[in-house]
């Protein structure tokens, strides 16, 4: 039965029942509702067997008098009663006001947050990491079995983004740091006679710490951040599921060449960055302390152990692997709109310095107790 909404009491007192018929539809609803407003006491039931078809309008109107009145809804079968169990799951008060939290709960609830958001993104990452091992073994294989599927042009790329492209500000930076090593060094040593000794403390602070530390903050900052927004981008566009859909792997085709890049080209900027930092701490120690280049050299020959140039050397391609994965990921996890791309670049700059100085600080420990120091 179709038409005009209508309905009709049938019964007396408590005990009435409300029958409606036609459509319950917004356009076919007319002044029902006003006329439900006018219906007092209440109704046991409200029968909807002779109504043809519901809207969600029409089934809020009858849930909300059923509600005021109560009444049981019958004759009500298939698609219309699943509609009106979404209007009943939907009939929700809904709170205009946050209700204000004392200082302690907000507080261990924000540490509640942030400690689930961190476990969150340390099982994402391990997951991240062994689905790249997992791509790297599959293009390993395609080199034996064709086709092949690495893509040498876009890690070429990746090699002049990530290396090439940064030798300017690394060398600078890590030049001026050499420098202020050696400054601030003089200057306390100079109070006991000791100056010399500025060239020790130049070259194994630089060769075993600070060259690969400060190249590391400086690729996470750099290319982590970039590789993150990258991915975001293509990300928000669909351009990765796109490529999904032509059968093409973004783990291949768009991670792996970054990993490898920032493996390959990490050990090379952290022995670059402490050469220059021992430019600088030389060129100080000529100008200010009257050491000839000739005996910095020798000096440092003499001083500093092959170790501290080998654990710079083992350190940087795990920064390096830490801070390409890391980026990568948190550009694999936007989704919404454009202030994700900004807030995953941001998380994968943190991160990524963070993670560093905790490798750094554990290779610290490990290779003081090998007998590294």
């Amino acid at each position: 039965m179709s038409g005009r909404a209508d309905f009709d009491e049938q019964g007396t007192g408590d005990g009435r029942t409300l029958r409606f018929t036609g459509d319950l539809r917004l356009s076919e609803l007319g002044k029902l509702p006003e006329r439900l407003n006018g219906v007092s006491g209440d109704v046991a039931t409200v029968d909807l067997s002779a109504v043809g078809r519901i809207d969600t309008i029409g089934a809020w109107v009858v849930h909300r008098f059923a509600l005021q009145h109560h009444a049981r809804i019958e004759g009500v079968s298939g698609d219309n009663r699943h509609l009106f169990q979404q209007v009943e799951k939907a009939d929700q008060p809904v709170a205009t006001r946050v209700a204000p939290q004392a200082g302690f709960a907000r507080v261990v609830g924000e540490i509640g947050d942030a400690t689930a958001t961190a476990g969150s993104t340390v099982i994402g990452l391990l997951g991240f990491l062994g689905a790249t091992v997992v791509a790297f073994g599959n293009v390993l294989v395609s080199i034996v079995r064709p086709p092949r599927r690495f893509r040498f042009n876009a890690t070429v790329q990746r090699f002049e983004v990530v290396g090439v492209s940064a030798l300017g500000i690394i060398g600078l930076m890590n030049f001026l740091i050499g420098i202020v090593i050696a400054q601030q060094g003089a200057v306390q040593l100079q109070q006991f006679g000791a100056e010399v000794y500025t060239i020790n403390l130049v070259g194994r602070l630089t060769l075993r710490e600070l060259g690969v530390l400060m190249t590391a903050i400086m690729v996470a900052g750099r290319s982590g951040s970039a590789f993150a927004a990258q991915l975001g981008t293509m990300k928000l566009t669909e351009e990765i599921d796109a490529m999904r859909t032509i059968g093409v792997s973004p783990m291949e085709a768009l991670v792996l060449p970054r990993v490898i890049a920032a493996v390959v080209m990490m050990p090379l900027l952290a022995f670059y960055a402490s050469i220059l930092s021992i430019v600088g701490g030389g060129l100080l120690a000529w100008t200010t302390l009257n050491i000839p280049p000739v005996t910095f050299i020798q000096r440092i020959q003499e001083v500093v152990p092959i170790t501290d140039l080998y654990i710079g050397l083992i350190k940087a391609p795990v920064f390096g692997v830490m801070i390409a994965i890391i980026g990568c990921y948190q550009g694999m996890q936007v989704e919404g709109d454009a202030e994700q791309v900004g807030s995953r670049t941001t998380s994968a700059v943190v991160q990524s310095i963070f993670m560093v100085i905790v490798l750094d600080a554990f290779f610290a420990v490990f290779f003081e107790k090998i007998g590294w120091i």
